[in-house]
């Protein structure tokens, strides 16, 4: 006999007090010892599996990072659901207006830093499971949650690691509970089946100095640099049916330094979200073409930025099937948790998603609260969407492995 019913596990009230919780905990990419303590510490005390996965990423960033990773497992064979939620956030930003940290509510409103991305879907995660191993006595195959460092930072390497030690070879299907609606601009509850994907480039330039009172003697490389990002924006994008198209963004310049001389030197790097069918060799292709059409005196190359292994060197993009089986299952468990038919959508950034959408090849989906602001200040949470995200995880659960 189970002591508890899933509205005693998963409700208003316990939201408010484990998100709290882990809002109050400061934890940016980098920095996630404290609430990775916090979280262990959680489960333990609800008698529920719960390991660190510990590594080290030594040649680009000399992080040493923690994972949390817990399994249920059923009586019988059956399949493998992955639930993944980061537990970093990004940096605090200039132009709050309340504490980032305070977790204050303000109606059906929690406000802080991450509470939107995605202390509220790790909320989810965590009273799902709770929930589930709690009601239910009887199930095959095997619930495999992992809340991890580092999402935020440059390479996603918390879930990068797992993936590398073989922690999802045997997954069948996973769900990231990411702010969906927020990022797609639509109605909670919105089903993300799939993500753009994309890459980090930069474009130096290499011109002749010479005297500023005679520029006509020299190439000027930043001259030269603007006008390959004018005809870089110019650049026809391939279009998904599903994921639309990639886009180009311009996130640095740099150049010059000298008082009175042309200067020789500049860059830019990109940022590139990238649709199915633009892979690196499509962006290498894609620069230097527009190289070609900018007519540029000097020299110009392209590089991809570094990366601890080929793999995390970009995000790939991926689409699920509106036809999979699991699919129409988690379809099933949004109407039945929320009574609303899920508002489908495509994310349109990258996350560690993408990683378990691509390099793993499982249907992944990302569905997760809404709220607003993620990434600047004053973000928040709307409440009852935790609550009802938490109730649509484990209703797939129950639809998938009892």
């Amino acid at each position: 006999m189970m002591s508890k019913t899933v509205e005693e596990i998963i409700n208003l009230e316990r939201v408010k007090g484990l998100l709290g919780d882990l809002v109050r905990i400061h934890s940016p990419f980098f920095h996630e010892d404290e609430i990775m303590e916090y979280v262990f510490n959680w489960f333990k005390s609800k008698n529920l599996p719960v390991d660190t996965h510990k590594f080290y990423e030594k040649k680009i960033t000399d992080f040493k990072g923690t994972n949390l990773v817990g399994k249920l497992e059923g009586e019988d064979e059956g399949p493998q659901v992955v639930l993944n939620g980061h537990l970093d956030t990004v940096n605090i930003c200039d132009g709050w207006t309340r504490e980032p940290l305070a977790a204050e509510i303000e109606g059906n409103r929690m406000y802080g830093l991450g509470t939107l991305d995605m202390k509220g879907g790790d909320t989810a995660i965590m009273l799902a499971v709770e929930a589930f191993s709690r009601t239910v006595e009887h199930f095959n195959g095997e619930i495999l949650y992992t809340l991890v460092c580092d999402e935020e930072g440059p390479y996603g390497l918390g879930t990068d690691a797992l993936v590398m030690d073989g922690y999802y070879d045997n997954a069948d299907v996973s769900i990231v509970p990411e702010p969906s609606a927020a990022f797609a601009g639509i109605d909670f509850p919105c089903l993300c089946l799939g993500a753009r994907g994309g890459w980090k480039y930069t474009v130096n330039f290499k011109g002749k100095s010479a005297h500023g009172a005679n520029p006509e003697k020299g190439i000027n490389a930043i001259t030269e640099a603007s006008k390959v990002i004018v005809e870089l924006e110019k650049s026809k994008l391939k279009e998904h049916p599903k994921l639309g198209a990639g886009s180009i963004c311009i996130i640095d310049v740099e150049g010059g330094g000298a008082p009175l001389s042309v200067p020789d030197t500049a860059s830019f790097s990109v940022f590139r979200h990238v649709t199915l069918g633009e892979d690196r060799n499509y962006l290498r292709q894609e620069v230097e073409k527009a190289i070609e059409r900018a007519d540029i005196k000097g020299k110009a190359s392209i590089s991809f930025r570094d990366a601890p292994h080929p793999d995390c060197a970009g995000f790939q993009p991926y689409v699920v099937s509106e036809s999979n089986p699991y699919t129409r299952a988690i379809k099933e468990s949004i109407q039945a948790a929320t009574s609303q038919e899920a508002n489908i959508a495509y994310f349109s950034s990258v996350g560690d998603f993408n990683y378990l959408g691509s390099r793993t090849k499982i249907p992944t989906y990302v569905m997760g609260p809404s709220g607003e602001n993620y990434h600047s200040a004053d973000e928040y949470v709307e409440l009852d969407s935790v609550v009802k995200t938490a109730n649509i995880i484990y209703n797939f659960l129950v639809n998938v492995l009892v």
